[in-house]
């Protein structure tokens, strides 16, 4: 066996496991079994590294051998469903999700989050009497499911005859807890409702694998989490905050699209946590307005609920106003929440503390801003394209290429008036698409086309330099600081 590396992890493994290898994989476990025992310094197994890089291939032969490893926890908490969707390996997911379904439910510890240990180990068994434990849990779990025609458990979707990388005495050693394998007492006393699901399993800040794809913005993972277990959205971490809250604080608005669009009932996106702050609290907090908006413009959430100190979102808008600089997304969001407020549900909320300095910005107002744009991106656009037909110097009507297209000055003009005329361009087609949009698109575009209308007036002043350079005497621009 090779040297070991990564505080523990042998060297072959490791470099098959972020490759994906599986021939290499099959000649190790050929060797030695328990290789896919040994982690990286991280805690790490086989197992996390296949969902960490994606290789759902290699996971899979890996759980063809230790199934128990669908469980293992790295130092910060994660089970290999926890990388997967922090990551967004979709097809790791998918097959780890599937995996966690069919596996058997466990009583958890009395303050364990994260779904605690097998019976073998809290009956002080020794570790291999707990691979024991699981070994036969494997071997009778084939007649405790449902067979299909063709001899494949429909829990799992594969065969769970002999795999040509486990040994045979592996699948039928039995090692017992207290006289009675482990899955045997799970079986007899049935699935009690407080059991934690596999997917279900937390990390060390008490997140689900939902959790962390929202956070992350991995749209796949959550696709793919809340097909398989739908549930899983009612998890909560050690804050209280659900998967709404962590796509919210993290400012994954696509995130927070996917997760709006698959989980209906209300009360997950007025849920509070431990503050009282509900994700739409925490947008306005945070200032992250784009999921702020998307929050408003859904008709489950409820804009008047309080926080623990008795405030709206509204009013942490304000309070974030009376510190801060106001841009114009915030004060759209500002008033949207005023707007949503009014409607109130009844509700009798305290009046707005802000007197804006500025006067929203109505369509009337928005449509003069967008024709002084649109006028000074066309005018912009029209003289950079004619200039590039009367180039500074002329051409030789022999070979039809610029007289002066040596010159360093000349190279410049070229640039400067060729990003004038594209920035002018894409202003235009901005301030088109705009008046199509919604409110909050339309502010984007509108702040886009003034940076780029900034930019071409700019480049197109560089290029009038430039060309004027170009066109004057060489004796005449000597005393010039100008390029030779």
């Amino acid at each position: 066996m090779e040297t070991e590396a990564r505080g523990g992890m042998d060297t072959a493994l490791y470099k098959a496991a972020t490759q994906g290898n599986v021939g290499s994989l099959r000649k190790l476990v050929e060797k030695d079994v328990k290789i896919l025992n040994s982690k990286t310094p991280q805690y790490n197994t086989a197992l996390h590294l296949a969902a960490l890089h994606g290789h759902a291939e290699f996971a899979r032969e890996v759980l063809a051998v230790s199934e128990e490893l669908i469980v293992a926890r790295n130092a910060d908490g994660d089970t290999a469903l926890h990388l997967a969707a922090k990551t967004g390996r979709l097809k790791v997911a998918e097959l780890l999700v599937g995996l966690a379904r069919a596996w058997p439910d466990e009583p958890p510890d009395n303050n364990d989050q994260q779904g605690g240990q097998q019976p073998a180990a809290r009956g002080g068994a020794a570790p291999q009497d707990r691979r024991g434990a699981g070994a036969a849990g494997r071997r009778l779990q084939p007649r405790l499911r449902p067979q299909r025609e063709d001899g494949v458990p429909a829990a799992h979707g594969r065969p769970r005859g002999p795999h040509p990388c486990r040994p045979q005495g592996i699948r039928f050693r039995l090692g017992r807890a207290g006289g009675v394998p482990a899955i045997c007492r799970r079986q007899r006393h049935g699935s009690a409702p407080g059991r934690a699901r596999r997917t279900h399993h937390r990390n060390k800040d008490g997140q689900s694998p939902l959790h962390v794809a929202a956070q992350y913005g991995s749209t796949d993972a959550v696709k793919a989490l809340l097909r398989h277990c739908s549930d899983v959205a009612e998890m909560v971490d050690i804050n209280g905050r659900n998967a709404f809250h962590a796509s919210v604080i993290s400012g994954k608005a696509n995130a927070l699209r996917c997760l709006l669009r698959r989980v209906r009932p209300s009360e997950l996106l007025n849920c509070a946590d431990k503050n009282g702050h509900t994700p739409l609290h925490l947008a306005a907090k945070i200032n992250h307005v784009e999921c702020g908006q998307l929050l408003l413009n859904d008709r489950r959430v409820d804009p008047c609920v309080r926080d623990g100190d008795g405030l709206t979102a509204r009013c942490l808008v304000e309070k974030r106003m009376r510190t801060g600089v106001t841009d114009t997304y915030q004060m759209h969001f500002w008033n949207q929440l005023k707007q949503e407020s009014k409607t109130g549900k009844g509700q009798l909320l305290p009046p707005s503390s802000i007197r804006s300095k500025r006067r929203p910005l109505d369509d009337k107002d928005f449509d003069k801003v967008v024709d002084a744009y649109f006028l000074a991106a066309t005018l912009i656009a029209t003289v950079t394209f004619a200039s590039t037909f009367t180039m500074p110097g002329g051409y030789d009507q022999a070979k039809g290429i610029a007289l002066h297209g040596h010159n360093s000055a000349f190279k410049i003009f070229v640039v400067s008036n060729s990003v004038a005329m594209c920035s002018s361009i894409v202003v235009i087609f901005l301030l088109i698409w705009a008046r199509q949009e919604t409110a909050i698109l339309r502010l984007h575009y509108l702040v886009w086309s003034q940076k780029l209308t900034i930019v071409a007036c700019l480049a197109m002043l560089l290029s009038l330099m430039t060309a004027v350079y170009i066109t004057v005497a060489p004796r005449q621009r000597r005393g010039l600081p100008m390029l030779s």
